[in-house]
């Protein structure tokens, strides 16, 4: 896979090739860690850390506290609750998903375009980040019901949204094993799949993304168009 990283690099980026990645490369669909391995090559040891390194050590409490300012609604207090204690909110997700899910109501989805007027809630946004699925339930059955084509975006497995045994990152109609079994990393591997296959943020998310981009993992920054609720954000972390 490292001697083919040049070659599927131009093939991810030729829109007439790219959708034949998985066939031509099928070892991504049941080896774990081979995103990892190919973003390595495109950023580097360095990049390739940041993220692990300064969530849990700088980002999160920053992502609970700010979040305190908002509306509160009862999504949000029920994210706040999850973050903050070891004892979950029923049907809620781990701490450390939650925490991440507090970044996206920070960062709600902005408005769509002229074309479609009106914007989703952050609560909505959270379908086009991760999806829950009951342990025994088929992954398989999860891609067929698929119906129109999405950015990548998580599929977590287990008992309850608390308790997840795996993750898949779901592109395409294929479901990649991730190689973490804790959401923290399985959100790292989602992040490095846009850069490794070439896609770009779903427009709900592209603010939450874009943040984490810049000021977390250090990617492109003003090179990228950001705007003033992320610089602001950001300046606030920073400061």
């Amino acid at each position: 896979m490292k001697t083919t990283f040049i070659y599927r690099q131009a093939m991810v980026n030729d829109e007439s090739k790219a959708a034949d990645v998985f066939l031509v490369f099928p070892r991504f669909l049941d080896t774990p860690g081979l995103i990892e391995q190919d973003f390595r090559l495109l950023f580097g040891e360095a990049t390739a850390n940041t993220f692990l390194e300064r969530w849990p050590t700088t980002f999160r409490a920053r992502v609970i506290k700010e979040s305190h300012g908002l509306v509160p609604t009862t999504e949000l207090l029920d994210l706040m609750r999850n973050a903050e204690s070891t004892a979950e909110v029923e049907n809620g997700w781990d701490s450390d998903m939650s925490a991440i899910l507090l970044l996206l109501h920070l960062l709600p989805p902005s408005a769509q375009g002229r074309k479609r007027p009106g914007k989703i809630s952050a609560s909505q946004a959270v379908d086009h980040l991760i999806r829950f699925q009951k342990a025994g339930t088929s992954v398989q059955q999860h891609l067929d019901n698929i119906t129109q084509s999405s950015q990548p975006y998580l599929l977590a497995q287990g008992s309850t949204r608390s308790s997840i045994h795996s993750y898949f990152i779901v592109i395409d109609k294929h479901a990649l094993p991730c190689k973490a079994t804790g959401s923290v990393g399985a959100f790292d591997e989602l992040i490095k799949a846009h850069y490794v296959f070439g896609t770009s943020y779903s427009s709900s998310l592209s603010s939450f993304f874009t943040f984490v981009q810049t000021t977390i993992y250090n990617i492109d920054i003003g090179e990228t168009k950001e705007t003033p609720r992320i610089a602001e954000l950001r300046a606030r972390m920073l400061h």
